[in-house]
């Protein structure tokens, strides 16, 4: 790094890092032992570098970063302020202050950022995820959160009823983000096991956890929902043929929602995220013939966001400030959408 530019951190985007003098050549160098250019990092260049260690799933240990880090900053750690060179999260304090919100796969990802921006900003929090270490982690990390955990699968009911229990009498709002990927395999290759577990996670859970909550909302006359689609709900060459027509589903199962209770003071919204750096385990074996046909177009994603992005915008449609906002699907892919 040389001394008229600020220090590069791991909190420092991977563009950033590309354009230093010291930084790029690191980082090339780290590309060049893969056996990709830079090309590979168009579409996350404006990511921090750390979430790198997300995108790999376990490939990139947190020590390769690190060295980074010391590499380009002649041995020293520099002082990290924990804010990356482009978009920084803005808690808006108390914004869902009194407000009791259930957020599925709460334990990682979306769902994760989600809820602990939702107990920053002063809301109770009905976390779900089928993970018990990972929602202890999560409760963990704000120990001043009101945060209620429920391990429990949304494929059924008994655990539906759990959740709904645990929230209470009032449930001001709900994210419907547990979800998972299909194989991508084309119709014809997609079996009962991949459709039933996909259709059942990504639409059918939300479906029957938004049928538990609606009552206690129209109690009130008042209430948020809001259900994570996809970029595979607004077209046919995002993934395989199970995620799409679930995904497809969700923009759907909205879309009624909205006009069935807006009249009633219930708001129902989605969100369409494109590529997002979760970590969300991709398929052991892929469909050969998906992988090809669907690699061209998922190659012209235009840019990787964080789940913190993400949570961002389903936060907003959750929250007061989208008073005025009913049936609408929401892509949040950076653009995606408009090519």
């Amino acid at each position: 790094m040389t001394d008229n530019l600020p220090p590069l951190t791991a909190n420092s985007t991977i563009g950033t890092w590309l354009a230093d003098p010291v930084g790029g050549p690191l980082i090339r160098g780290l590309l060049g032992q893969a056996g990709v250019g830079d090309e590979a990092l168009a579409p996350v260049s404006g990511l921090p570098l750390q979430q790198l260690v997300v995108m790999s799933q376990g490939q990139m240990p947190q020590s390769v970063v690190d060295d980074l880090v010391l590499r380009a900053n002649g041995g020293v750690v520099p002082e990290d302020t924990g804010e990356s060179s482009g978009w920084v999260e803005r808690v808006t304090p108390e914004r869902f202050a009194g407000k009791t919100v259930i957020v599925t796969g709460a334990a990682s990802g979306i769902g994760r950022a989600t809820a602990t921006r939702i107990a920053r900003e002063g809301g109770r929090v009905v976390a779900v995820d089928i993970s018990a270490d990972r929602l202890g982690e999560l409760a963990g990390s704000l120990p001043d959160a009101d945060i209620v955990t429920v391990v429990g699968d949304i494929t059924k009911q008994d655990d539906i009823d759990a959740i709904a229990a645990a929230a209470g009498d009032r449930i001001d709002g709900l994210a419907n983000v547990a979800g998972i990927n299909d194989d991508f395999s084309p119709l014809h290759e997609t079996s009962d096991a991949i459709w039933d577990r996909v259709i059942g996670i990504n639409l059918t859970g939300g479906f029957k956890l938004s049928r538990a909550v609606i009552p206690a909302m129209l109690a009130v006359g008042a209430g948020a929902i809001v259900n994570v689609a996809s970029e595979a709900g607004l077209r046919g060459n995002a993934s395989g043929n199970a995620y799409t027509v679930s995904k497809h589903g969700v923009v759907g199962l909205t879309r009624s929602a909205a006009f069935m209770y807006g009249p009633q003071g219930l708001r129902i919204n989605a969100v369409a995220p494109g590529g997002v750096a979760t970590g969300i385990p991709m398929p052991a074996h892929p469909s050969e013939a998906g992988t090809a046909r669907l690699s061209p177009f998922q190659s012209q994603i235009p840019s990787i966001a964080t789940a913190e992005k993400l949570a961002a915008s389903i936060t907003f449609l959750l929250s007061d400030d989208a008073v005025n906002i009913n049936g609408a699907v929401l892509p949040s892919d950076g653009g995606w959408s408009v090519q």
